[in-house]
Formats: C-alpha cells, structure tokens, sequence
C-alpha cells in the first residue's frame, strides 16, 4: 500500500490519497478494509475510490462524496492505468467546499500517479 498524507489542505478540510495493486473485487474489499484499520482512516469523512481493471471493466465508490469516484476514474483512464485502486481520503474541515472538491480530488490523484511513475 501506498500513501500520501497531507496532499492539500483547503478551509480546515485535508486530503490524502493511497493506492496499490488490485486484481479483483475481493482485493478491492482487503484493501479498503486494510486502509481502514488505520484509525484516523477509519474516521475520514470520506474515502472515495476506483479501479480500472485490465479487462475494461469499471468499479468505483464516491463514499458520501458524490462524482469523486468519477473524478478518479476518469483519470485512471486517461493515464491507462489498469489494477490499481486509488482511495482519495478527505477529513472535512466544516466548511463547504463546493466545486473545488473536485479539483483536490484530482490533485490527490495526480500525486499519486506521478509517485507511482
């Protein structure tokens, strides 16, 4: 498992993302359960996520945050990135966001995939 914490801070909100290799849905289940394990993980507000899996097929969970999943998954397809889950993970700061969400959502993302090389 791969983790990047503190990615962006915005209005109290904070960001981090995490991710690995995945081959199907049971790996998704493990490595969800095993992010979570971590407490604070385990008390984030949400952990939006997806996979693009080698076959094609789609799988993603936006957890409360609705489109982040998405968001992730669009990118994952536009940088050919197969059999990785990617969790973007937000603990909200109390203020609302709005659009600007989406843009640290995908922030997150491109950490994580330019880490990854």
């Amino acid at each position: 498992m791969f983790q990047l914490e503190n990615v962006v801070s915005d209005r109290g909100s904070r960001y981090a993302v995490s991710g690995g290799p995945v081959n199907d849905p049971g790996d998704i289940d493990t490595f969800l359960k095993t992010l979570k394990r971590q407490k604070k993980y385990a008390k984030a507000t949400h952990n939006s996520w997806a996979v693009l899996q080698s076959d094609g097929t789609q799988r993603k969970g936006d957890d409360g945050e609705s489109g982040a999943g998405n968001v992730i998954l669009r990118m994952l397809e536009r940088d050919g990135v197969t059999d990785q889950i990617v969790v973007v993970t937000r603990w909200y700061g109390g203020k609302h966001l709005g659009g600007d969400r989406f843009r640290h959502v995908q922030t997150c993302v491109k950490a994580y995939l330019d880490a990854i090389g």
